[in-house]
């Protein structure tokens, strides 16, 4: 007797591996991804050799820098910084000041040779032809010569047209008019935006610019955010050297040398009730220098939060009046927390008498003419965080628009706190970006903007003499590729910044 047999049906299902498993982390992209891929090919195109060094550096730990609290157990503190290998940032700077002056008194003969903006504009038109003809779609046979991307040299000293593939911009120009043209004259695009279904749906994008795409009234070009970029001065443009720089008597930073990593220990809590020291990144501490405070002086930080370059200008102790300002409660909370933490007494002594926490946008702040000093560090792609940290970065695909607008913004808080200024009185404007566009170029855009709104002119400080001496701790780009500014470069021996700072004196 023969047994009925059972039919067993197998269906085949894909295994799929959890969000956490290797293979699934492995495809995914993240925002410090995207900031890497990002900064390879605007800064490989832009510092050519020197960005391998820099990467590398970008993403290791950075190196600290330590303010002694005067309001603790200075003379302590001091002593044990000392005891662990840490040096005096004064000491080195004046020991080197003066070698400097001994060996070699002129330090500095002939103008620079300005060579970034060959090499940004080659990267901005390469990039817009690349946007172009992905977006586009153009015939091959139609596409200009121009669309062809071309290659950076990577030798930071020889910069030419043909090596760095600058493309001619009339072409590209030339090229969107065409497309304007295209999109006027030919009667059977569906402006309605229905595609018919005998044509299928490439119909619907087909010659038709991004801007224009319905769900995409706001998209912006990446190759916008370069435009921001110019050197063609239409603004009296005054540069003169620097002479003057010091390092406050009252102020104690430690630092340790070239290639020690080291770290400093925790801040302790003093006899006074306040934390012994503040650890920062070592660069932070340029812009307040810079700034140059007198006694008695009204100073505003414009973009505050944390506060750490706020609290180096009040253990100066020379301000008469110190008003810390940002956007957003949560920031000034912070600021008004780290000040609790290193000024004795903060609410009732210092906050009524010198000290003022404001929220505001710095873009609307109207004490025109008030301050003497005005500190602008102002929100970048910060760009060591961008590469480190995946939380709160500003390479997160929803904050694109916020990303490639960041000149703009800058350029608008530097262009009015320019006009919080009293005549001669000085501002100091800083990123911690590498970028030419944030730094030399929202310093152009804004000078160029107040000139031509209020007739208001500045007068540019070169701090490339002063920041002479601080060669044996920082590592400084070369000023041949900086045309207003001075910029600190994260290199391994001595993994500082990025910092740009760029000072400027009112002059109307």
């Amino acid at each position: 007797m023969l047994l009925p047999t059972k039919r067993i049906s197998l269906i085949i299902r894909r295994f799929r591996h959890s969000k956490s498993h290797w293979s699934e982390v492995q495809k995914k992209q993240f925002p410090k991804d995207r900031a890497l891929a990002n900064f390879d090919d605007f800064y490989g195109s832009v510092f050519g050799a020197r960005w391998k060094s820099v990467r590398v550096a970008l993403q290791c730990e950075h190196k600290y820098l330590a303010l002694v609290n005067q309001f603790g157990d200075t003379e302590q503190t001091v002593d044990q910084l000392e005891a662990d290998g840490a040096i005096s940032l004064r000491e080195i700077y004046n020991a080197r000041k003066n070698a400097l002056a001994t060996d070699n008194p002129d330090l500095f003969t002939g103008g620079k040779v300005f060579q970034m903006a060959d090499r940004v504009e080659a990267f901005r038109a390469n990039r817009q032809m690349a946007e172009a003809e992905s977006i586009y779609r153009a015939d091959p046979a139609a596409t200009p010569a121009g669309l062809k991307t071309s290659s950076t040299d990577d030798d930071p000293e020889e910069t030419s047209s043909s090596q760095t593939g600058v493309q001619d911009s009339s072409e590209t120009v030339d090229f969107k008019k065409s497309l304007d043209k295209t999109l006027r004259d030919n009667t059977e695009i569906d402006h309605q935006r229905i595609a018919s279904a005998s044509v299928g749906t490439a119909a619907m994008h087909e010659f038709v610019p991004a801007t224009k795409l319905k769900g995409m009234e706001d998209f912006v070009f990446e190759s916008d955010h370069y435009k921001y970029y110019s050197t063609t001065t239409d603004f009296p443009l005054k540069i003169e050297m620097e002479d003057q720089f010091t390092i406050p008597e009252t102020l104690h930073l430690y630092t340790y040398e070239r290639s020690n990593v080291s770290t400093f220990r925790s801040p302790r809590k003093c006899t006074t009730g306040v934390l012994s020291h503040f650890l920062f990144d070592g660069a932070s501490c340029l812009p307040p220098l810079a700034l140059d405070v007198q006694p008695g002086e009204r100073v505003l930080d414009a973009c505050s939060a944390p506060g750490g370059k706020s609290l180096l200008l009040l253990q100066t102790l020379l301000p008469g009046t110190m008003v810390m300002n940002d956007l957003q409660e949560s920031r000034c909370n912070r600021i008004h927390r780290l000040m609790r933490q290193y000024l004795y007494d903060f609410d009732e002594k210092w906050k009524q008498k010198r000290c003022f926490i404001t929220q505001s946008d710095a873009r609307n702040l109207r004490e025109y003419r008030m301050y003497d000093r005005v500190l602008v560090d102002v929100p970048c792609t910060n760009d060591r965080h961008s590469v480190m940290e995946n939380d709160n970065n500003i390479f997160k695909p929803s904050r694109v628009k916020e990303r490639l607008r960041l000149p703009e913004l800058q350029a608008g808080i530097l262009a009015n706190c320019l006009q919080l200024l009293r005549p001669g009185g000085t501002l100091v404007y800083s990123t911690c970006s590498l970028s030419p566009v944030q730094n030399d170029g929202v310093v152009h855009m804004a000078l160029s903007n107040v000139f031509r709104d209020v007739g208001l002119t500045v007068t540019i400080k070169d701090l490339s003499l002063m920041m002479k001496p601080f060669t044996d701790i920082f590592q400084f780009a070369n000023p041949g590729t900086l045309k207003y500014g001075q910029l600190v470069l994260p290199f391994l021996p001595a993994n500082f910044g990025p910092m740009y700072i760029c000072k400027m004196v009112r002059t109307d």
